[in-house]
């Protein structure tokens, strides 16, 4: 089962990029930017291709049967890392910075890789899909990708 891509059935899964290593040690569902060798962390809705960072459903770490979650163990640096290629509409479960947000409220990429409130001429890059919650840093929370625009 996957925990990131979360449209429901009849729904196509989006392209994936696995060719590529990871810069660092990133978290699944945080924003990267897909370079030519590398996966790195975004830390804005601009400067470079961006992708999701998907989980690891078939690892487990530290041995079978750990209470370890793959959603909340990063990737090493190094490592091939498994990027989804969103597309407006399409809906993750995705980092957030810590905040209290509204259902349809204006995502963007901030530190991090994680979501934040987009700003005035900010870059929109996702809607928050759950009702009114505050999230601690890096919690995961359902968006619905936008087709980026800038906020006014």
């Amino acid at each position: 089962m996957n925990r990131i891509f979360r449209s429901g059935s009849g729904v196509p899964r989006p392209r994936t990029i696995t060719d590529k290593t990871l810069a660092a040690a990133l978290l699944p569902g945080t924003a990267v930017v897909i370079g030519a060798t590398q996966l790195t962390q975004a830390a804005a809705a601009s400067g470079g291709r961006l992708a999701i960072l998907g989980d690891r459903d078939y690892y487990t770490p530290q041995g079978i049967n750990t209470n370890l979650d793959p959603l909340m163990t990063p990737y090493a640096a190094g490592e091939s890392g498994v990027a989804y290629l969103p597309k407006p509409d399409d809906e993750f479960a995705m980092a957030m910075a810590a905040g209290t947000y509204t259902y349809g409220q204006e995502l963007s990429v901030g530190a991090a890789g994680r979501l934040i409130a987009a700003v005035a001429n900010g870059i929109v890059f996702a809607y928050f899909d759950q009702p009114v919650k505050t999230v601690i840093a890096g919690e995961l929370a359902d968006v619905v990708i936008a087709n980026s625009y800038t906020k006014a």
